[in-house]
């Protein structure tokens, strides 16, 4: 099972975590020629600045993922970390890890230089 990860920053309101997190996913859809029915599960983690809405009811509704389990988590605080981060892992069974192809868009391409 691949484990794709990826990161996006946005501003605590729902517009800009809806819209940001779809990006996000539809991102990694692209970069790994996958389709949204070869997900089975997405997790979300969200700074705890964020608070606006769920990133999870905006990707599901918006990509019709309604088959797909979702999580959305806090992430944990490390004094100086980046804020406004809601960061993923997408799970794809038969995709492997080798071949993932991690999106970070954005600011958030600094949390992995290594993959820029």
């Amino acid at each position: 099972m691949g484990a794709i990860r990826g990161a996006v920053c946005v501003t605590n309101n729902v517009k800009d975590i809806e819209e940001k997190s779809v990006e996000l996913i539809e991102s990694i859809i692209k970069a790994n020629g996958i389709s949204a029915k070869d997900i089975d599960a997405v997790f979300f983690s969200a700074t705890e600045d964020l608070d606006a809405c769920y990133p999870a009811k905006s990707v599901r509704e918006k990509l019709s993922l309604t088959n797909v389990a979702f999580m959305c988590f806090s992430e944990m605080y490390v004094a100086g970390s980046m804020r406004g981060c809601i960061r993923v892992c997408v799970f794809v069974p038969g995709l492997s890890q080798s071949n993932c192809k991690h999106c970070y868009l954005g600011k958030a391409k600094d949390l992995r230089k290594d993959l820029a």
